[in-house]
């Protein structure tokens, strides 16, 4: 086969999975504390035909870190994440990270998301209030207080900038390094009565999902175009 068709081939492969990853973060344009997906493409250079060619790569995932923007709900069990930090939460497979603070307050005071899986602290131990103490106030650094009491912080986390991040559940992600407690809350925070949108512009997915379709189209057009052109040679070379 010709190495034009290898190469159209492999701009329909990078095309479908970057359709599939839109269709993926128009899907979540709404669900609160969502991380766009995003795919990086890079050129793979061929030796096996006489001329170097260039093919596109099928692309790798990531997981945009951008901040979504924030709704007020003044309701003071929303929590949302100001800079670049993430809550802690522990699931059945370990702990993990998330953007999404609809927390809950249980009848035994222990704080949970609404997936059910106990908030962290800043030491990665479970935050258990007092059930009769009311609301909480819950300041920039996470310190919550009931009433004069204060019982610990909600923990914020920092994941390295170099980790990879796997997706889990509760819109959270598992960092392939350990995440680390923040100290310093000049630029990291939290607000209360917040919560924070998808970092997805929904108007901008669908627009790049219309273009990567037309490219798709495209590239298929140009690949039959190519494999009737081929046959055509063909027949006339064998005298069919």
């Amino acid at each position: 086969m010709q190495p034009t068709f290898y190469v159209t081939l492999s701009s329909q492969v990078a095309l479908d999975k970057r359709l599939t990853t839109i269709a993926e973060n128009v899907a979540n344009a709404s669900t609160v504390g969502y991380r766009a997906t995003g795919v990086s493409f890079d050129t793979v250079l061929s030796k096996t035909s006489p001329a170097p060619t260039a093919y596109a790569s099928a692309g790798a995932d990531f997981i945009s870190r951008a901040s979504g923007g924030l709704t007020k709900t003044d309701n003071p069990f929303d929590v949302a994440v100001i800079g670049d930090a993430w809550f802690g939460i522990q699931t059945p497979q370990g702990v993990a990270y998330t953007r999404d603070g609809r927390f809950k307050m249980l009848e035994t005071g222990e704080v949970q998301t609404l997936l059910g899986y106990p908030v962290l602290d800043a030491g990665n131990a479970p935050i258990v209030l007092d059930p009769t103490g009311g609301a909480p106030m819950i300041f920039r650094d996470g310190m919550i207080q009931q009433g004069e009491r204060q019982f610990g912080a909600i923990g914020l986390f920092e994941i390295d900038p170099a980790a990879t991040l796997r997706r889990a559940e509760n819109s959270s992600v598992v960092p392939s390094t350990p995440a680390t407690a923040v100290v310093n809350f000049t630029l990291n925070g939290v607000a209360q009565g917040h919560l924070e949108n998808a970092n997805v512009s929904a108007v901008s997915e669908i627009t790049k999902l219309i273009l990567a379709h037309r490219s798709f189209e495209n590239a298929t057009a140009a690949y039959d175009m190519l494999d009737a052109s081929q046959r055509a040679a063909v027949r006339t070379l064998g005298g069919g």
